[in-house]
């Protein structure tokens, strides 16, 4: 196909479909893609070179200047992220690296890809609770579960909310044990003015549609070690050292174990364009949860059915989504998932804080992991009360408000 036949085509998808604004509806996300966003990409299409490579480059190297990391390097989903965090501090190109074996802690309220990294690499998941208010792991919990076989710790920054990052970090250097920051759904939050994923020793962050930027898919690992950045660099494509020679070599020099993790280059074009307005895109999600909560909270309906998120001291957080704990109801026969399947009747779509309490989830008993359900209790509160609904990227008008508030009023129902 000709250039200008492809861009006849391209032009064509941009006049678009005409939607039914009739129709009531409150998705995750809505339209998570803007026409500069679809031009970026329309560029990596025309010319015909999808592969990874210097608008890539060009994203990474943003990235890392703007979230404070010295490396940032670009792969195909947060949950790669992780995976390569982990089999980096395995590696045996790491002076210091972990041991089949070694305790790595993790929140029971967690993502499956935040935990199976953890066992893939061969070592032992300890699972440990969260706090109720901000759904995140705090220090002394931390403390409570540290043994000497602790050799690293998953913290997850919940919703674009945070740990205690600052004291959890100091401590565990004093230990000498790893922090994987998994900010996977916090792109953008600033805690003590330094942007989250940057206390870590490793920081991962998602892509994925509906989160703070998307690129349809893909994701981001940074760190501020130039070892562990080569050895980043090598598992994500195969385990050859072609980007690491100074020479930029193309022979197939395999020196490392690897796996092929590499992003498209139109979804770096796509999370490079939105990278650019993450602040704006910030901004405009505060809002809307602000008019959300008053919306709420001034209701005639309101008696203090929800309790709300709230963000940890010193956080100035970039949000994901709307998290509600539904209070103690009266109502003995009260009944979650009746409610959540009452919202998604009316077309509010809705999600379980993560994934829940990830010990009841089934594929847990498959694993020789052990735990104490006791021990977890605020994690299981969550899953029992817990869920969020989506807060856009454009300004939600009074109707839409009105509607939400309405249908979520009416959780005494159930």
């Amino acid at each position: 196909m000709k250039y200008q036949d492809k861009l006849r085509l391209i032009k064509k998808i941009f006049q678009g479909k005409k939607v039914n604004k009739k129709n009531f509806s409150y998705p995750l996300l809505t339209d998570g893609y803007s026409s500069s966003d679809l031009r970026e990409a329309s560029k990596i299409l025309l010319s015909g070179k999808l592969t990874m490579s210097k608008t890539t480059k060009k994203f990474e190297k943003f990235f890392a200047k703007k979230i404070g990391a010295k490396y940032a390097l670009m792969v195909n989903s947060g949950s790669s992220a992780n995976l390569l965090s982990l089999f980096c501090l395995i590696n045996p190109f790491k002076k210091k690296r972990l041991k089949k074996g070694d305790e790595c802690l993790v929140p029971a309220l967690c993502w499956s890809t935040s935990l199976w990294p953890i066992i893939q690499a061969g070592l032992k998941p300890v699972f440990v609770d969260v706090n109720l208010d901000t759904f995140t792991t705090d220090l002394n919990i931390i403390k409570k579960n540290i043994t000497k076989k602790t050799k690293a710790v998953m913290i997850l920054n919940v919703l674009g909310n945070c740990s205690e990052m600052e004291k959890i970090k100091r401590y565990l250097n004093k230990k000498k044990i790893y922090l994987i920051e998994d900010t996977c759904e916090a792109l953008g939050s600033k805690y003590k003015k330094k942007f989250l994923g940057t206390y870590g020793d490793f920081g991962t962050y998602s892509f994925y549609y509906s989160h703070q930027i998307t690129s349809g898919e893909g994701g981001m690992v940074v760190c501020n070690s130039k070892e562990d950045y080569n050895i980043l660099k090598s598992l994500r494509a195969h385990g050859w050292d072609r980007e690491i020679k100074k020479n930029n070599s193309t022979e197939f020099n395999f020196v490392n174990e690897g796996f092929n993790l590499r992003p498209l280059e139109v979804s770096a074009a796509i999370g490079l364009n939105q990278f650019r307005r993450l602040k704006k895109l910030k901004d405009i999600r505060k809002k809307n949860r602000n008019n959300l909560i008053k919306s709420i909270t001034s209701s005639k309906k309101w008696s203090n059915q929800f309790s709300f998120f709230k963000p940890r001291k010193n956080l100035d957080p970039s949000w994901f989504g709307f998290p509600l704990m539904i209070n103690k109801n009266k109502n003995k026969n009260f009944n979650k998932n009746r409610f959540l399947r009452y919202l998604n009747i009316n077309r509010v779509e809705n999600r379980p804080i993560i994934s829940g309490n990830f010990i009841n989830q089934p594929a847990i008993k498959k694993y020789n992991i052990k735990f104490k359900r006791s021990d977890l209790k605020n994690s299981q509160e969550i899953e029992d009360r817990g869920f969020f609904i989506g807060l856009p990227t454009q300004i939600l008008d009074k109707n839409k408000i009105n509607k939400i508030t309405n249908l979520l009023l009416n959780v005494n129902n159930f």
